[in-house]
């Protein structure tokens, strides 16, 4: 690659900005909001992809066949200031200015008080990099030495990703390190850079819109002839980088999640327990196991809203057949729904887009031309998948998406099943060249790999869409890239059962989560190797239950299946868990709702809604499930006590079982016997709880209740609480309740005023109002007084 040296400035088109470099390549500056700038570079003045799919800036999808990657369309376009010099250029917006200086290397600096304050810059020595015969683009910028990175998706290891080098290589991963592994299932290019020396307390990320196969190296590479750097590099596509400035961290991942389109907001029962086990649809009598898991739930006790169904229910001998019903395992697929439904749980599918050479219909799809073709030959691609050969379909084929969507209603909806599970989705494809239809313009897949599960999803949400217009579609799938947000909740892949991997799934499950990835979870229990002992078990329950996706799911050596109930001594435990999450479904609930509404993480870092408390950037197995809920999960074997960094937020933490109130800003030991996982509550926030501990169903719960966690001195705060049917679009037109709650404490008072919006009658109509045993301060709520444990009738909040 060759070094971009010298530019001109050839002219501004409203809010573009066009500069001519080494009299053969344009440098675009676009001008997109006050807090974002965009640079595209045209190699040769041409675009290697002229389409992106990952960028949805106004809530609307893209195209099927991409948006024009010069569309400004969805951006406020400000107004800004431009002034050229001698040696320099200057972009100047309200709170971000850019500087394009001679040779090309940029720097930008936000506006803090009405000055401008250094940001970050390039590496001056070849900042910007382009492949002369061949594709590869390189961006490489300064290095410091209080910068924090964040982001880059499901990466293994510390959440701070400083010192280490990355790969964006789609794979399936099965069993990989939690601590060191790379690279795994998603290409996420995308990280947030935190100065810890900035006073402003400022961050920015840098977001490369490009599907190909890239490298980000924050540290591990060092090169005596530079200063300190840092370094995008990618073997094809476009060097198209998107700059957002943000007063937070919090603020760079909310632009982030805007950019690509936001979060899809699934049903309520996919937020409740899932099983799932390879081991069921691998066995003969599937059918016969898997109706029995709904039956051994109710024996146990165990709460469950859906079962995953692997791949072996598609079988023929030991080979995966996606839309092949193995109708000797499962002889009655309507007869195992209609099962599944009479007792209130749903059942999602596992589909895959590659055709083993020997599928009974291979032929077909070949004739119809609906594969990714070969880079020499009129054939298929040829690609190793579940140990045979296969070729991949082709989702930017238009006659592919109808073929997809149309097994996807009549193999799998028209049975009952109610979701698709897309797996095994991350296109390993070796022949680079090989050639997908590109909705007319032929695309290498080496340029747009991560592309192809995206469209996947996407054709998978619209079949069930359509399938049921009334109901909000709920999707599942392993590999990505930014916008499959806007369709499915996601999973950290084929992780190993130990304890490293529920240590770092944490980290990994952060890092998504600043990624804009915010509805995921792991498979709970560990996938693959060894089942977990009885301790090990209860302690990922215990975590899995505090993430958005909760699913109990495995392939064990030895053949044995993780469920509940796997190891009696602790199936108490177990339960316990699953009770307390039911109990706070209706929180879980309303954070999915913050997500999808207002671009809130779910999953959130301590120093997420902390940064001015530095201790909170010190690594940690500590998070937050929504804004006041403090997860502290026990991640070391035998350890039955817990130190605790509470975040100082001034108000204050509540044990979450005793209701003890703890100053902010300390460290704590609690006690963290095998039977329970350490939690906290913000003071200062109200959480709704369910007294329903089984399926999600809006007509059954009947009984809500309020735990008030009330500042201990004087002060108030204010929140609002969304519920609705749980399934349906209605919450659009106003069918919905939405509690809005301040709270004013004094040294006597604790005073609530509880207004509601919306049109939607639930099933309960009084909240029952808990407070800490603790607490003697006289209540009242909406003028009237209450003792703790009274209802409040929903009558009275007008």
């Amino acid at each position: 690659m060759k070094t971009i040296r010298n530019w001109q400035f050839k002219q501004q088109n409203n809010n573009e900005v066009i500069l001519s470099c080494d009299d053969k390549h344009t440098l675009h500056l676009f001008v997109l909001e006050n807090h974002l700038i965009r640079v595209l570079f045209q190699r040769h003045n041409t675009l290697r992809l002229d389409r992106t799919w990952m960028v949805a800036p106004d809530g609307n999808d893209v195209p099927w066949e991409g948006r024009d990657r010069m569309s400004l369309e969805g951006f406020t376009l400000p107004t800004f200031e431009l002034y050229e010099n001698q040696d320099t250029l200057c972009v100047e917006t309200e709170q971000l200015r850019l500087t394009v200086h001679q040779p090309l290397w940029m720097e930008w600096e936000h506006k803090v008080n009405g000055e401008w304050k250094p940001l970050t810059k390039d590496r001056k020595t070849g900042a910007y990099q382009l492949g002369v015969s061949e594709p590869g683009i390189a961006h490489f910028m300064n290095r410091g030495d209080n910068e924090l990175y964040y982001g880059l998706g499901e990466k293994t290891g510390n959440l701070n990703r400083e010192g280490r080098r990355f790969e964006m290589r789609n794979l399936d991963a099965m069993g990989y390190d939690a601590s060191k592994t790379d690279p795994l299932y998603k290409h996420v290019p995308f990280y947030i850079t935190k100065t810890t020396s900035d006073e402003s307390g400022a961050s920015f990320g840098v977001f490369y819109d490009n599907l190909a196969s890239c490298w980000f190296d924050l540290g591990n590479e060092l090169d005596n002839y530079h200063i300190k750097y840092r370094s995008y590099r990618a073997e094809d596509g476009d060097l198209d980088l998107y700059f957002m400035y943000g007063e937070s961290i919090k603020n760079v991942t909310q632009q982030f999640v805007r950019l690509t389109g936001g979060t899809a907001f699934g049903p309520k029962w996919s937020l409740g327990y899932s099983g799932s086990t390879m081991q069921y649809t691998d066995a003969p009598n599937s059918q016969e196991l898997l109706e029995g898991f709904v039956d051994q739930c109710a024996e146990h006790g165990i709460p469950c809203d859906s079962f995953q169904l692997s791949s072996g229910y598609t079988s023929i001998g030991d080979k995966r057949y996606v839309f092949n019903w193995n109708y000797e395992k499962v002889p009655n697929p309507n007869a195992m729904s209609d099962h599944f439904h009479a007792h209130g749980l749903k059942l999602a599918a596992n589909i895959k887009p590659c055709l083993l050479h020997d599928h009974p219909r291979f032929d077909e799809v070949k004739e119809k031309g609906l594969f990714i073709k070969d880079s020499e030959y009129d054939l298929p691609e040829n690609s190793v998948f579940w140990d045979a050969d296969g070729s991949h379909l082709d989702f930017t084929n238009p006659e592919t998406i109808k073929w997809w969507q149309d097994n996807v209603k009549e193999q799998l909806l028209e049975k009952g099943i109610d979701s698709t599970w897309n797996d095994n989705n991350e296109y390993e494809i070796w022949d680079k060249s090989a050639r997908c239809f590109g909705f007319g313009k032929e695309i290498p897949v080496g340029l747009i790999r991560p592309l192809q599960p995206l469209l996947m999803m996407r054709a998978s949400y619209e079949a069930q869409t359509e399938f049921a217009p009334e109901l909000r579609p709920y999707l599942i799938s392993r590999s990505g890239c930014p916008g499959m947000n806007r369709y499915v909740q996601t999973w950290s892949g084929d992780n190993r059962t130990n304890w490293t991997s529920l240590k770092y799934n944490i980290k990994m499950g952060l890092g998504m989560s600043l990624s804009g990835l915010y509805n995921l979870g792991h498979d709970v229990g560990g996938f693959s190797g060894d089942k977990p002992d009885p301790e090990l078990f209860a302690r990922w329950v215990q975590n899995g239950v505090m993430h958005p996706r909760f699913t109990i799911h495995s392939w064990n050596d030895d053949g044995s299946v993780n469920e509940p109930w796997m190891h009696p001594t602790v199936t108490p435990i177990i339960r316990d868990a699953m009770k307390i999450r039911y109990q706070l479904l209706p929180y879980i609930y309303d954070s999915l709702y913050q997500a999808h509404t207002h671009d809130e993480p779910m999953l959130r870092p301590t120093f997420l809604d902390h940064e001015h408390d530095e201790n909170t950037f010190i690594e940690n197995d500590d998070y937050l499930l929504g804004k006041d809920l403090l997860v502290a999960s026990v991640v070391e074997e035998g350890q039955r006590e817990r130190d605790i960094y509470l975040p100082n937020n001034e108000d204050g933490w509540y044990d979450f079982y005793t209701g003890q109130w703890y100053s902010a800003g300390n460290t704590i030991s609690v006690a963290a016997p095998l039977e329970r996982i350490p939690l906290l509550a913000r003071a200062g926030s109200v959480i709704p709880t369910s007294a329903r501990i089984a399926n999600a169903n809006a007509q059954k719960d009947d009984r809500r209740g309020l735990n008030i966690y009330p500042l201990q001195g004087v002060g108030q705060t204010q929140c609002s609480i969304f519920d609705d049917d749980g399934e349906s679009n209605g919450y659009l037109a106003g069918n919905h309740i939405t509690l809005n709650i301040e709270m004013v404490c004094d040294n006597n008072i604790i005073t609530l005023n509880i207004t509601r919006t919306g049109d939607f009658l639930p099933a309960y109509d009084t909240l029952t109002l808990n407070l800490p045993n603790s607490e003697k301060r006289q209540l009242i709520v909406n003028g009237n007084t209450y003792q703790n444990g009274d209802a409040f009738p929903l009558s009275a909040a007008k």
